[in-house]
């Protein structure tokens, strides 16, 4: 690449994500598609991560290549499952290698998105020692998030996250929230950081369906054909509850016994949701549990689903979230049920795409589901309203254009000598549903 074409806003950009997926895995596929997108701008992007494929175990650095993106492995195993304890070995682990990577490669930005926010370490260290620009992206809120959910209790460790927070964001020329209380929790702890709010996003091209794919689906599986399917996607962890759901389709039941629900994901609580549908009598009946799938599978079963599902605990942090889950439902334009407040809950409520249940009452929730599910012109209403959300506030090619344009100004603010306070502020674009 020439100095010129880096002067007209081309870039060599170091992407530190601990977790990076693209479509052939299971998971998010934000940072693919940002830096797949930076790719197609002319820009040259770096992403370091790491291999946590279970059993493998393999020391040195792998390169591949992700559509013009280049990418840095190292195997650092790590899954829900473990013990706080060797998680926190992992994410310490990750921080070491990242930042002897990070550093050797050629740079005029660094980009870290957490979690874990060990993360910004590496993106720090390599952007002093580059004397380039930093930028932070904070998918979740730490430490606030653990200490309101029980997890994080020793006040020293609680004030090493906090300060380890503090770090990232005085580090930072600019940080990306991806929902509105993330940025406020951002200032709240350091006023004054400038923050922008770009939240998932919806894949429209990735959920356009074939309806004969959807019809085939169905087909194949009999437990379904044309009856009502309630979909969840994503992970079973703590913070999820995906009981909730089962406790929900047992109420569902009494009212509509042909109403399914297919669970699709993995996490530690895979296998206290899959007991309790057996000892309900659901599971492979009404109650249908698969192992996680590659995001380049969700879309049919979206295209399947009747009404897609995104539940969390009763703790009021996690209203803040941003779930992949939300977005993908919208961009397969279908409507989706919540059991929490909170942003996404305002969305729903203001626009008509789904419903918001009640977080504590599951066989409450089940009666509502239940009454909606063969509503013909709710289902169709609430499609429409979700597609309408999708094209005109959660496009990927529209947010993506926004985050070209955060990396664009913490760039051109470095070589102007200023930072932070200058212009510092929360930026809410209207896509987060708050402007």
């Amino acid at each position: 690449m020439t100095t010129e074409g880096r002067d007209a806003g081309r870039m060599r950009i170091v992407y530190i994500h601990q977790y990076y997926c693209n479509p052939t895995m299971t998971g998010g596929i934000r940072s693919y598609e940002q830096a797949r997108r930076l790719v197609a701008q002319g820009h040259t992007v770096h992403v370091i991560t790491t291999d946590i494929t279970p059993g493998k175990r393999s020391l040195g650095w792998r390169r591949t290549d992700d559509d013009g993106i280049q990418v840095h492995w190292f195997s650092v195993p790590y899954s829900n499952n473990m013990s706080f304890a060797r998680r926190l070995r992992a994410f310490a682990e990750f921080m070491v290698l990242a930042a002897a990577r990070a550093t050797a490669l050629k740079a005029d930005l660094v980009f870290a998105t957490s979690t874990p926010l060990t993360v910004a370490v590496p993106g720090v260290v390599a952007a002093k020692l580059r004397r380039v620009p930093f930028v932070f992206e904070v998918r979740d809120l730490w430490p606030e998030v653990p200490i309101e959910m029980g997890v994080l209790r020793n006040p020293l460790a609680r004030r090493l996250a906090g300060a380890l927070a503090d770090f990232a964001y005085r580090n930072a020329e600019e940080v990306i929230a991806l929902s509105p209380g993330m940025a406020a929790g951002v200032t709240a702890r350091r006023p004054g950081t400038r923050t922008t709010v770009i939240p998932n996003a919806a894949d429209l091209a990735l959920f356009d369906v074939a309806p004969d794919a959807v019809q085939r689906f169905r087909d194949e599986h009999r437990w379904l054909g044309d009856r009502p399917l309630i979909v969840y996607t994503g992970a079973l962890g703590a913070v999820n509850g995906v009981e909730y759901l089962v406790r929900a389709a047992r109420r569902m039941g009494e009212t509509d016994p042909d109403a399914q629900v297919l669970i699709v994901g993995h996490g530690k609580e895979w296998d206290a949701t899959k007991r309790l549908a057996a000892e309900y009598g659901l599971l492979d009946r009404t109650v249908h549990m698969w192992e996680k799938v590659p995001k380049a599978d969700l879309p049919v079963i979206l295209g399947a689903a009747t009404m897609s599902s995104s539940f969390v605990r009763p703790v009021r942090a996690l209203w803040d979230n941003s779930a992949n889950k939300f977005f993908d439902a919208l961009a397969a334009s279908r409507p989706i049920a919540v059991n929490y407040g909170g942003w996404q809950a305002d969305l729903l409520t203001g626009t008509g795409a789904g419903l918001v249940l009640d977080p504590y009452d599951a066989e409450q929730a089940g009666s509502v589901l239940a009454a909606h599910l063969r509503d013909e012109l709710w289902l169709k209403q609430a499609r429409e309203a979700a597609h309408r959300l999708a094209v005109e506030r959660f496009s990927r090619d529209l947010l993506f254009a926004q985050f070209e344009a955060v990396l664009n100004r913490s760039a051109a603010g470095r070589k102007q000598g200023r930072r932070g306070p200058v212009g510092a502020g929360v930026t809410m674009e209207n896509q987060s549903g708050t402007a």
